[in-house]
């Protein structure tokens, strides 16, 4: 009964409840505000799951173009040439401004004249069912048009090459950076010449242009690095390496240290000898960026400069994992930490140096068991991330980490984040809160998963508390992937190479690995992005058992003995993995774990 009532209101609504995409409450609901919009936006039942639902684009609009027939764009993007590119606009801003944006808005591209047809143009929409695409058509005085479905994340990636976005600030940037040369060196410091200076709109576009190109290029900070002989390096790390973006000459390092205080809140232009933290936001292509910044004091080759060293880390919530399936867990890994989340209580410990992704891995973890039904608390200072459905506190000088800590028990949680157990009291408190029916997740800074029950039974923790509070310690690293365009298969291995890597030289040559080469993709270094790799050390009852029986230390090496017998791979042994499958290189793998 319910089927004919669907197919009768909607054909698409009727599709995507057969094929089980959408549910029947759903759909209501859709068909409801579509009959809602009957005079006024007038989108179609798709539209209204993709706005008003959140359901994904590109699998309700391909769900439409099956329906009505419309063939979808079959491309690599990487491999278009930018003659191609060019034609493409050319033809976009050939139609006039009020066409151009049209398209922009609606997303829609005039792609290419079908080679078989040389008049009939192929037009690509992200919604084939747009009736503006035969406004673009008309413009664009194409007598034949046929309309092809093209994917959002394609179609984005397709005008960023076209029309990359301008860095406006950059732009900005005249000549006046030249003229930034102090009349003489002296002893102290002359606040208003350099009040001059920072006043100068170049080094504001400078600054303001180094977040903008930061946020587009991926990285993950930002560095201003004071030098000798009035010089300012800037760095940006991409990729998890530092790569040096701009030299500022002829310009008082002060000078543009003083400019990104005063563009951030929480720090004191004029203070120069102590260590100072504080925070930058700023709209870039339309989404909220946060950036913390870092300040301190460093020694220069002149003693007469006070110099001071920034480093501004990214915060940008579009990178945000809620998706385990994309957070690289495989195997035993996997199983293990899906497990020890979605037990009722206990300890969930993620280890590894800064910037290994960790916040990362437990924001992704804290999604996929946050739901209304529980209370969320996280303590992190600073918060790095907001999380949906979660309650952060806010620490501040009238509430410290500790005391934030200590006051959670009395807030009625279910799940806890501690961001990090920094002492006695922070871990005491975060195993009292595992042992007593809550699901604790916080992080340590350790080398590997074992090492850190070691590192929380020197901090005075009781080994009983430790062996049954904790459900798994993860550790984790990243490694850079190797970049898809110009990976080269190993065909000439090094057996020298291999050998003095413990790695066995017949059964490594039966596997299909890659090595980097380099192109303009990836900048020249043969790696583009990173993935995580992860050693995940499940508490079992044998696990627990070799814990308790500790005396005055652990034995880390019965362990990792146990714990290899249980499956867990190390992050050497994770990383190689990833090697097999063709996503990184040895060289990579090797260099970023050890043996052990």
């Amino acid at each position: 009964m319910i089927e004919t009532k669907l197919e009768i209101n909607d054909k698409i609504g009727y599709l995507l409840f057969k094929k089980g995409i959408i549910d029947a409450a759903t759909l209501d609901k859709a068909l409801q505000s579509k009959f809602n919009d009957r005079n006024k936006l007038r989108r179609n039942l798709a539209q209204i799951l993709v706005d008003d639902f959140s359901y994904d684009h590109d699998v309700i609009f391909r769900e439409v173009a099956i329906l009505y027939a419309f063939r979808e764009l079959d491309i690599d993007l990487q491999t278009i040439q930018p003659n191609y590119l060019e034609a493409i606009r050319k033809m976009i801003e050939g139609g006039g401004e009020e066409l151009k944006d049209l398209m922009l808005r609606d997303r829609i591209i005039p792609f290419i004249y079908d080679e078989q047809a040389k008049d009939k143009l192929i037009i690509a929409a992200t919604d084939p069912t747009n009736k503006n695409v035969q406004k673009v058509a008309f413009g664009l005085n194409a007598k034949k048009y046929e309309v092809i479905f093209i994917k959002k994340k394609d179609y984005d990636q397709l005008i960023e090459k076209i029309f990359p976005p301008e860095n406006v600030f950059l732009k900005n940037i005249s000549d006046e950076l030249e003229d930034f040369i102090p009349a003489e060196d002296r002893e102290d410091l002359d606040e208003d010449e350099l009040d001059a200076e920072i006043n100068k709109s170049a080094l504001i576009n400078l600054v303001e242009g180094a977040l903008v190109e930061a946020v587009r290029k991926g990285a993950s900070d930002i560095h201003f690095i004071p030098c000798s002989g009035h010089r300012t390096e800037i760095y940006m790390r991409i990729d998890g390496t530092l790569r040096l973006w701009h030299v500022q000459e002829n310009t008082l390092p002060e000078a543009v240290i003083a400019v990104v205080k005063d563009r951030g809140k929480g720090m004191d232009r004029f203070e120069r000898e102590m260590a100072q933290d504080g925070f930058i936001q700023r709209l870039i292509d339309n989404f909220v960026i946060r950036f913390r910044v870092s300040v301190l004091p460093m020694v220069g080759t002149e003693l007469k400069n006070k110099f001071e060293s920034v480093v501004i880390r990214i915060l940008d919530d579009r990178k945000v994992i809620r998706d385990l399936e994309k957070l690289g867990l495989t195997g035993v890994a996997k199983q293990k930490f899906i497990k020890a989340i979605n037990q009722p209580q206990g300890m969930v410990i993620l280890t590894g140096p800064t910037g290994c992704g960790k916040s990362t891995t437990l924001v992704a973890a804290l999604y996929q068991v946050v739901n209304p039904e529980v209370n969320v608390l996280t303590v992190e200072d600073p918060v790095e991330y907001v999380i949906e459905g979660a309650r952060q506190l806010k620490i501040g000088y009238k509430m410290n980490f500790e005391q934030a800590i200590r006051s959670i028990l009395r807030h009625d949680p279910d799940i806890v984040l501690v961001g990090e157990m920094r002492d006695k009291e922070t871990a005491e408190t975060a195993i009292k809160l595992a042992n007593t029916g809550h699901l604790t997740f916080s992080t340590l800074h350790t080398n590997d998963a074992p090492s850190a029950v070691s590192r929380l039974f020197k901090m005075g923790i009781e080994p009983f508390l430790i062996a049954y509070a904790i459900n798994l310690i993860v550790a984790q690293r990243l490694i850079r992937k190797l970049c898809s365009k110009c990976k080269k298969r190993v065909t000439d291995y090094d057996e020298v190479f291999l050998e003095a890597a413990g790695l066995n030289v017949a059964e490594w040559k039966k596997y299909e690995i890659y090595r980097a080469v380099g192109c303009d993709e990836c900048g020249g270094t043969g790696y583009k992005g990173r993935m995580a790799i992860h050693e995940a050390f499940y508490f079992t009852r044998e696990i627990r058992h070799l814990i308790v029986k500790s005396g005055e230390e652990v034995d880390e090496e019965l362990l990792k003995v146990q714990a290899k017998k249980d499956g867990t791979l190390n992050l050497r042994e994770s990383g190689l993995e990833k090697v097999k499958l063709g996503m990184s290189s040895l060289e990579e793998v090797l260099s970023s774990t050890t043996d052990d």
